[in-house]
């Protein structure tokens, strides 16, 4: 289940005696890498304790609307916009009540109508009030407006009942978890993705790079496998753990990642996030270049260009669908677009690396996507796992239809 590696999930927490099952649930999407926080309604915490979440999931658990120390660290619309899925488990009657009317009179009420991610329900109740024509009524309503519901199933009660109403085990939760992140609108394409940065040797201990960190790379790679295709990452030196099915090849310099690239060949779609080396050295040096007195105080190198690999791949003649990224500090859209033509791409992807909350080793992105007619396309600022999911769906919508 490595499609929950680094996906945010709110796990909600209503008040029902399933609630000693969220302890469990916390840790099972804990050990599969996801980051799990926890926002609790004033009935939850009189199943479970606040600190018993809190040390599970490592997180300070949020439980108030107005809670002006919580608001500012993390308030109710940053966790909204946080979140990759809203798991609410245990649902209660009562809750998928609230939610089915649009209330928002708690944290978790209200964070359900600010954020965009999915939102997913696993009902825990009492066998009667499941089959209730009223809580039947909510949960069809629910389903209607996009919120899915794992659950419930059969068996004992803590009432002593028996038939549906019980909450899914945890294991079962974080797998269907697990399975909210898997889309198929790439089955059958090979996508072949560069990512990182790559190192060009002056000598054997140094070396010209930059700072990409290959998280954007990475992440869309991730989101390409999830959505079915067959994908082959090219990544330059980074310490990032390989999205599950997926095929990294690691290189170091841009001629190596060229090389990669075209043994990679063919494929359906490129998506070129790398920050590759315009230039190189054009000797690099046997031996550690030593400080030389007579030379006063600096140090001359003679640099060449690379091969620009983008321009190269989609000048093939088995051109596949090619989309570059352009991380400019100035004249982002201009650039950006100039670039879209001198390398013949169908889109680019451009981003302020200016911008610290958005630029080299930051957690989040925000993009401008710009297509051939040159009409630009937004993104807000969001985690990169969100904006890689949200970018491939684009990149598949305006695939050619064979």
């Amino acid at each position: 289940m490595q499609r929950l590696y680094r996906k945010r999930i709110i796990l909600g927490v209503g008040g029902g005696i399933a609630a000693y099952k969220s302890a469990e649930l916390v840790r099972r999407l804990k050990d599969q890498g996801a980051d799990v926080r926890v926002v609790m309604t004033r009935g939850g915490c009189e199943f479970i304790t606040p600190l018993t979440l809190q040390a599970l999931s490592g997180q300070p658990v949020h439980l108030d609307l107005l809670d002006p120390a919580a608001e500012a660290a993390m308030g109710h619309i940053e966790l909204a916009r946080w979140a990759d899925l809203v798991l609410i488990a245990p649902a209660t009657a009562d809750l998928m009540a609230r939610l089915a009317q649009g209330v928002a009179d708690d944290l978790l009420t209200t964070l359900v109508l600010a954020t965009d991610a999915p939102v997913v329900l696993a009902p825990a109740m009492n066998q009667a009030m499941w089959r209730d024509p009223a809580t039947q009524t909510n949960a069809l309503l629910l389903a209607e407006r996009g919120l899915r519901l794992f659950g419930p199933a059969a068996g004992s009660q803590a009432c002593g009942d028996v038939g549906l109403g019980r909450m899914l085990e945890a294991e079962e939760l974080a797998q269907r978890a697990a399975d909210c992140f898997e889309r198929k609108s790439l089955t059958g394409k090979h996508v072949l993705i560069t990512a990182g940065p790559t190192q060009e040797n002056i000598d054997p201990v140094r070396y010209i790079t930059n700072h990409s960190s290959g998280k954007m790379g990475f992440a869309l790679a991730e989101a390409a496998a999830e959505a079915g295709a067959q994908v082959t990452l090219i990544s330059g030196p980074v310490h990032l753990p390989t999205p599950d099915r997926v095929n990294r090849i690691d290189v170091i310099s841009a001629r190596d990642m060229l090389a990669a690239c075209e043994a990679a060949m063919p494929c359906d779609v490129l998506i070129a996030a790398a920050a590759v080396a315009d230039y190189r050295p054009e000797v690099v040096a046997q031996h550690k270049l030593k400080k030389d007195p007579s030379s006063g105080d600096g140090l001359l190198l003679q640099m060449v260009r690379n091969p620009d690999i983008l321009a190269t791949l989609a000048s093939r003649s088995d051109r596949p669908f090619s989309v570059g990224f352009a991380a400019e500090t100035e004249n982002l859209l201009e650039y950006a677009s100039r670039k879209l033509k001198d390398k013949n791409l169908d889109l680019i992807v451009a981003n302020d690396v200016a911008n610290p909350d958005i630029g080299f080793n930051s957690e989040d992105n925000a993009i401008t996507i710009i297509d051939r007619e040159l009409q630009p396309s937004s993104f807000a600022q969001t985690s990169k796992s969100k904006i890689a999911r949200r970018l491939v769906d684009f990149i598949a919508e305006r695939l050619p239809r064979t």
